[in-house]
C-alpha cells in the first residue's frame, strides 16, 4: 500500500482527560491517529479510540502473566510479589510463575509459558516488591503468598529499611498492610516510618487496609492510596470528605460480595460523589478472572455510579496518540465492549 492508498477516517478519541475529534490513517504500515477535525465528508469510524487501560492492582505471580500481551491492558501495577521475580519480568528477562491463580505455593515454581511477543503489545509493569506487614501479619501465613513476597517489619528503623530494599530494587510504590482482623498490624510508628523514607524516594504509599477504622487510620498517617476502597465498614459522610480530600482509592469492588458488597458501593458511590480520586483495579490473581479487563469491576463501579468519563479516567488509557502504540476501539464508548481497534474496523 502507497501512501496515496492510506484510508482515512474521522474519529473521537479519549486522551486520558476528554474526548476529542481525530483523525485516523491506516497505511499498510499500520494505523495512526492524529488530533484534529477531518475535512467535511471524511468516513467516520463508530465508536471511541483509546489506548490500552490500566489495572492499578495485580498480582502477576498468581496468574499466567504472558496472556497480558494479548489483553487490553497495557500498564499494570503489581502490589505484592517477590521483588527479583517481578523486576525481572518488568525488565522483561526470565520469570517464573509460583503457582496458578488462587492457589500459589511457594514451594512449588512453573514456568511460564514461553512465547515471543511484539515489543509494543508487552504491557509495561509497574510494581511493589513485598507487602510490608507485621511480624506475623497478613498475608506471612497464608499459602497463596509466594516466597519472598512478604517483608515482616519489625519496628520503625527496620520498617525505613525495608523501603530502602524496595526502592534499590526497583519499587515505583510502596505496599503497607493494615489488616486487623487477620493478626498483628504495623504500628503507628512503623507506618510514619514507611511514608517518610518513601517520600525521600519520591514513592507513594499505598495500604492494604482492612478492619474497623484501617482505612482512615493508614490515610491519617500519610498513606495517599487504599489498594481497596473501603468495605469492612460504612464510612461516615465526614470520613468520605476526609478521604476524598487525601487518598485515592483503587476500585477491586468485584471481588466482595453481599454485605461487603454493599458496603463498598455505598463507600465508593459517595467517594465518587465527594469529588475523590478513583482508579480501576481487579485485584488480578484474587481467585478466578481474567489476565485482562475484568467486566465485572467495570459493572461494580457503574453500580457505584462511576461512569462515562470517570469511569474512562479511572481506567487510565496510555496515550493514543503515540506513534504505534496499540489501540482499542470501544463501541457505544463501552470499556467491556473494547477491542484491539484492526483494519478491518475501518471497513464498516
Amino acid at each position: 500500500m502507497t501512501p496515496s492508498d492510506a484510508v482515512v477516517h474521522a474519529a473521537r478519541f479519549f486522551d486520558g482527560v476528554s474526548v476529542r475529534d481525530g483523525m485516523l490513517t491506516s497505511t499498510g504500515g499500520g494505523m495512526t491517529l492524529v488530533a484534529g477535525a477531518a475535512p467535511a465528508g471524511t468516513p467516520r469510524l463508530d465508536g471511541l479510540v483509546t489506548g490500552r487501560f490500566t489495572d492499578h492492582h495485580v498480582h502477576l505471580q498468581l496468574v499466567d502473566h504472558t496472556l497480558l500481551a494479548g489483553s487490553r491492558l497495557g500498564t499494570v501495577v503489581d502490589l505484592g510479589a517477590d521483588p527479583g521475580w517481578i523486576r525481572a519480568l518488568a525488565d522483561n528477562r526470565t520469570a517464573h510463575n509460583s503457582g496458578d491463580s488462587g492457589s500459589a505455593r511457594p514451594d512449588r515454581a512453573l514456568a511460564a509459558p514461553s512465547r515471543a511477543v511484539s515489543p509494543e503489545l508487552r504491557p509495561r509493569i509497574r510494581y511493589a516488591g513485598p507487602f510490608l506487614t507485621a511480624v506475623g501479619g497478613y498475608p506471612s501465613d497464608r499459602a497463596w503468598a509466594p516466597a519472598g513476597s512478604v517483608r515482616e517489619i519489625a519496628d520503625a528503623d527496620d520498617a525505613a529499611r525495608a523501603v530502602e530494599e524496595a526502592a534499590a530494587a526497583g519499587a515505583s510504590i510502596i505496599k503497607v498492610v493494615a489488616h486487623s482482623e487477620a493478626g498483628a498490624v504495623l504500628d503507628d510508628d512503623a507506618i510514619r516510618a514507611i511514608v517518610h523514607r518513601a517520600a525521600e524516594h519520591r514513592l507513594p504509599v499505598v495500604a492494604h487496609a482492612e478492619g474497623r477504622g484501617q482505612a482512615q487510620r493508614v490515610v491519617r498517617l500519610g498513606v495517599t492510596v487504599l489498594a481497596h476502597a473501603p468495605f469492612s465498614e460504612r464510612l461516615t459522610d465526614d470520613e468520605i470528605a476526609a478521604q476524598a480530600a487525601s487518598a485515592t482509592w483503587i476500585s477491586t469492588m468485584a471481588i466482595h460480595d453481599d454485605e461487603a458488597r454493599v458496603i463498598v458501593t455505598d463507600n465508593m458511590s459517595r467517594f465518587a460523589a465527594a469529588g475523590g480520586v478513583v482508579v480501576y483495579g481487579s485485584d488480578m490473581g484474587n481467585g478466578p478472572m481474567p489476565v485482562d479487563l475484568r467486566e465485572a469491576e467495570i459493572n461494580a463501579l457503574r453500580d457505584a455510579g462511576v461512569d462515562g468519563i470517570a469511569l474512562l479516567t479511572a481506567l487510565a488509557p496510555a496515550d493514543p496518540l503515540i506513534v504505534g502504540a496499540p489501540l482499542l476501539l470501544l463501541p457505544d464508548d463501552d470499556p467491556n465492549r473494547a477491542h484491539h481497534l484492526t483494519t478491518t474496523d475501518l471497513e464498516h
